[in-house]
């Protein structure tokens, strides 16, 4: 795994918007149109504020979601409300390439099959998404990824379900397709974050982010993340 260690958190979110926007460029130029999975958290809506002021063919773009917790649509725990305050309403990406995940459907374990059917006619059969973007929870989690639930076990499903974890059940996508991405890249801000970055560096199967595949990603933290950690 590629690593920058920056001292902000700030300086992170900077630096993932230009390799988004390198990313994006090389991939419409190559196949026409690029596709990122975007995972929740603070950084990253500051990553995607700074990606709205970078000068890319939004209209290849399509943003996809790593995961979403089971709620109404506006509802403060909603990734897509803040996916949609941070880039939707900075950037000129047309608003029907943001594709949310359907958290608000009747039956859930459908609705994972039609988001499953959305990235095939979006990343090919298997679909090979151009970026996901992860970062790495206090304990261990990435995605919706949590330790302990048996989401982490499945293998013949692109997009599942968990268990409730913090008082929500969540939708995510499973390691398959996130292995098979081209380009990982890991958003670690935060001191909480410390103690688990060596963890996830040595592919530390004890923790779910230990289990991505990291022969094509990109790690990007902060120094307080970083403390526990030497750069090579």
């Amino acid at each position: 795994m590629k690593q920058e260690i920056l001292s902000t958190s700030d300086a992170v979110a900077a630096r993932a918007a230009q390799i988004i926007a390198s990313d994006a460029r090389a991939a419409v130029a190559a196949r026409g149109r690029f596709v990122m999975a975007v995972s929740g958290g603070r950084t990253p809506w500051q990553m995607l504020r700074a990606l709205a002021n970078e000068q890319l063919p939004w209209e290849n773009v399509h943003v996809v979601q790593v995961d979403e917790r089971i709620a109404p649509a506006g509802d403060k725990d909603r990734n897509l409300t803040h996916l949609r305050e941070s880039l939707l309403s900075h950037a000129p990406i047309p608003e029907n390439q943001i594709h949310a995940m359907p958290v608000e459907a009747t039956d859930l374990y459908q609705a994972c099959r039609s988001y499953s059917g959305l990235l095939n006619s979006l990343c090919g059969n298997p679909a090979v998404i151009d970026l996901v973007h992860l970062g790495l929870g206090p304990d261990g989690h990435t995605a919706s990824l949590i330790p302990g639930d048996p989401v982490c076990e499945i293998r013949d499903a692109e997009v599942a379900l968990t268990n409730p974890y913090q008082n929500r059940r969540r939708m995510t996508l499973t390691y398959p397709i996130i292995d098979r991405t081209r380009h990982v890249l890991w958003v670690v801000t935060g001191a909480e974050k410390a103690p688990m970055l060596p963890r996830l560096l040595a592919g530390d199967a004890g923790i779910p982010a230990g289990s991505v595949a990291q022969a094509h990603a990109t790690l990007l933290a902060d120094a307080p993340a970083a403390i526990q950690i030497s750069t090579q």
